[in-house]
């Protein structure tokens, strides 16, 4: 049956509609689509840190928490008053246009978590406040103008928006558009949406229809604060799990829009399919919860980085169930429409928490990723559930119950009792597929019975990875975790190492202090930078420069000589403290007692260097396995360019499991007058502190490259890809560099 508002016929109610819709789809594409943009404009000054994302987006909840709360104070006022003020609250933000950053940088004394936020509210503050008040307001504005129909089916056209938004920016705008013309075309979306806004408005009931003293007449009762509560929870545990994913895959894979908005993404689709008018999905998702939370999360705590786009897969897919589940449990539990704008305001508020709890509290809390199996264990806790099987439901409900529960607990208690008695432990390969199997058939016959659900899957966190962790958090300098990621030292036969995610950033022989001077893994004398180091006094005298983008354990320290002098450039004080401070390495002890270390981002510190003041930089700057983009651009290897002078010689590291860096290394340097040669060493089997690494060594002046890539076979030009341009901070996209694609 067609739509009818009030004072028209379908046709009328159904165009109303469209317009409501499109302002929604508008408002919410505009709001997403600003998130990476800004966070791609950050690049160049705050680096490529998963935690850089992360503290982005604590902003964005922020703001939306402040665009809800001011959405629900509009409320008191009459329909038509609403719009005049939030037109001026629009045109008012105008004065931010075109969007992007504040010309300032960040000072090297301020922790990067108190500087991205300032830098964020400050560049698009305004903005994103104006339009993040949209969703609520128009959806409001729709009930009103249409009679009171149910406003709720236009959330799910809202995130839809969102959903688009987001992913318009890895897929379209940033291949094709460099970041300048990206900032005018939002803030021309922003002007179409003003446009949008003052249509909705002409829509809305004059002060006349309305009662006073109220503007909009209330009829349902006031919700009780223990289902406000309830809402705030079903949004936090989300809100928080989709930032422990973005961490968890931009570590090890590489910081750029394209995976840090998949996150988010999904997180924004499971809105548009828990609040869909058509129930179906929904519901099965929210039905096959449980055993996906069971399952998934095992997988999840087990590691497996031998097969990384399929934990990609597995984590993204827990992340979207789980929030699906959950939304669509909320959306069960929404209030009468004249209640929508305070019901947003505390899910709004819910994910706030959310992204307090694992952007902030967790770093400083946790020495390592706790966060993320607490918030599936809190999931599990959350999650609607009904008995798999008649059988089992018959069970739990008569009097069998203590003996079923009795029975679950007697399995999982002989699992831990066997894992932990063998060799190998609980997570070795033999254990595995008997632990899986436990689980699995415990875990159907507790679904619907809470409290042994929730054993069966506190049992497979720990059992699957949890209990490494534990173990290792109980080991004094085991572990640290600092704003850029968390660190593990292991130690082995006669070496110790150091990771960074799954990636080893470093390892050290033990035993003897020349094993403790012996350079290692991407580093050995036989690598690229290895033979740089060793033509340094043929190439640069006695009296060699040398500067380091990127500490680490400090390997490279071990190849400086009397007289040269060496500088290293580190933006993570937790590394400086574990290659310096702690003994628990000792490259710079043995090698470099009294090093010179520049805090903070390399690029910034390059940049305030004096001319021709390094003969030799190498640049090895990657956090896990991600690439900082902002270290690889045409602006980038200008500051490098200067800094070394015409016969300086850069060496860049581009190994990476995910990315083909070589064509972004060779456009920018045909595009800078660079001579590169790229070294791919492979080590023999006899040398097993080796790794496999590659390099790229550049330079302006071709004599000083061909004196060094003549003395060993194996150097080679690199490979232009054709029509690959240079990165430059206002271009750059990853999609042509995915391996396996």
């Amino acid at each position: 049956m067609p739509e009818a508002g009030i004072g028209g016929d379908g046709r009328a109610g159904s165009a109303r509609r469209g317009l409501f819709v499109a302002t929604i789809l508008t408002g919410s594409f505009l709001l997403f689509l600003v998130q990476p943009l800004v966070a791609r404009m950050a690049l160049p000054r705050l680096g490529g840190a998963p935690a850089v994302w992360n503290s982005a987006m604590l902003v964005y909840q922020a703001l939306l928490l402040g665009g809800y709360a001011y959405a629900h104070w509009l409320g008191r006022v009459r329909p038509l008053a609403q719009g005049m003020i939030h037109l001026g609250v629009l045109a008012l933000a105008c004065l931010w246009l075109p969007i992007g950053l504040m010309a300032m940088e960040p000072p090297v004394t301020v922790s990067p978590a108190i500087w991205v936020p300032w830098l964020l509210l400050g560049s698009i503050g305004p903005l994103f406040f104006a339009v993040s008040a949209q969703a609520p307001l128009v959806q409001r504005w729709f009930s009103l103008a249409s009679g009171g129909q149910d406003p709720y089916a236009l959330y799910a056209a809202s995130n839809l928006g969102s959903f688009a938004g987001l992913i318009a920016y890895p897929l379209l705008v940033e291949p094709l558009l460099p970041v300048h013309a990206q900032s005018w075309l939002w803030s021309g979306g922003y002007v179409l949406l003003i446009a949008l806004v003052i249509a909705c408005v002409a829509m809305l009931p004059r002060a006349r229809t309305v009662p006073m003293p109220v503007a909009e007449p209330v009829a349902s009762a006031t919700p009780a604060r223990r289902l406000v509560r309830y809402w705030m929870m079903l949004a936090l545990v989300p809100s928080g799990l989709m930032l422990a994913t973005s961490t968890y895959i931009t570590t090890d894979i590489v910081a750029m829009p394209l995976l840090w908005v998949l996150p988010l993404g999904l997180y924004l689709l499971s809105f548009t399919v828990a609040f869909a008018e058509r129930r179906e999905m929904a519901d099965f998702i929210t039905r096959m919860a449980p055993i996906t939370i069971l399952l998934f999360g095992g997988v999840i705590m087990g590691g497996y980085q031998q097969r990384p786009w399929f934990n990609l897969g597995v984590a993204l897919a827990l992340l979207f169930v789980v929030s699906v589940a959950l939304h669509t449990t909320m959306y069960r539990r929404r209030p009468a429409p004249d209640r929508l704008t305070g019901f947003y305001l505390a899910m709004s508020a819910g994910g706030a928490l959310g992204g307090v709890f694992a952007g902030l509290v967790a770093p400083v809390v946790f020495d390592w990723t706790y966060e993320y199996p607490l918030l599936i264990l809190a999931a599990g806790a959350l999650v609607p559930q009904t008995h798999l099987l008649a059988l089992f439901r018959n069970w739990w409900m008569g009097r069998r119950r203590p003996f079923v529960f009795g029975g679950v607990i007697v399995a999982l208690a002989a699992l831990f009792a066997i894992g932990f008695g063998s060799a190998e432990g609980p997570g070795g390969s033999g254990m595995q597929g008997l632990s899986f199997l436990v689980i699995a058939a415990t875990g159907f016959v507790a679904i619907g019975a809470r409290w042994a659900y929730l054993a069966v899957l506190a049992s497979a966190l720990i059992l699957f990875g949890g209990y490494r962790s534990l173990i290792l958090s109980a080991e004094p300098g085991a572990r640290t975790r600092s704003y850029f990621g968390v660190y593990t030292i292991r130690d082995g036969d006669r070496l110790r190492a150091l990771d960074h995610g799954t990636t080893v950033h470093g390892i050290q022989l033990r035993g003897s202090p020349d094993r403790e001077r012996m350079p290692t893994t991407y580093y050995v004398r036989g690598s690229g930078i290895g033979q740089a180091m060793a033509a340094l006094p043929r190439l640069y005298g006695a009296e060699a420069r040398v500067g380091v983008v990127g500490l680490g354990t400090g390997t490279l320290s071990c190849y400086a000589r009397p007289g040269q002098a060496w500088r290293f450039y580190e933006i993570d004080p937790a590394v400086v403290r574990l290659a310096r401070d702690t003994g628990q390495f000792t490259y710079l002890r043995r090698c470099l007692p009294d090093p010179v270390i520049r805090m903070g981002d390399a690029r910034l510190s390059l940049h305030r260097e004096a001319t021709g003041d390094l003969d030799l930089l190498a640049l090895d700057a990657f956090s896990s396995d991600s690439v900082p983009m902002h270290l690889m651009t045409r602006e980038a290897f200008v500051t490098y360019a200067r800094v070394l002078g015409p016969r300086g010689l850069l060496l860049v590291h581009i190994s990476n499991r995910f990315l083909d860096l070589e064509p972004v290394v060779a456009a920018v340097a045909r595009d800078g007058g660079w001579h590169a040669a790229q070294f791919d060493y492979r080590p023999s089997t006899l040398d097993p502190e080796a790794s496999s690494s590659v390099w790229v060594a550049l330079s302006r002046d071709k004599a000083v490259l061909t004196a060094l890539t003549a003395e060993e076979a194996g150097w080679r030009p690199l490979r232009v890809r054709p029509g690959m341009t240079a990165w430059t901070d206002d271009y750059a996209t990853t999609l042509p560099l995915l391996k396996g694609f």
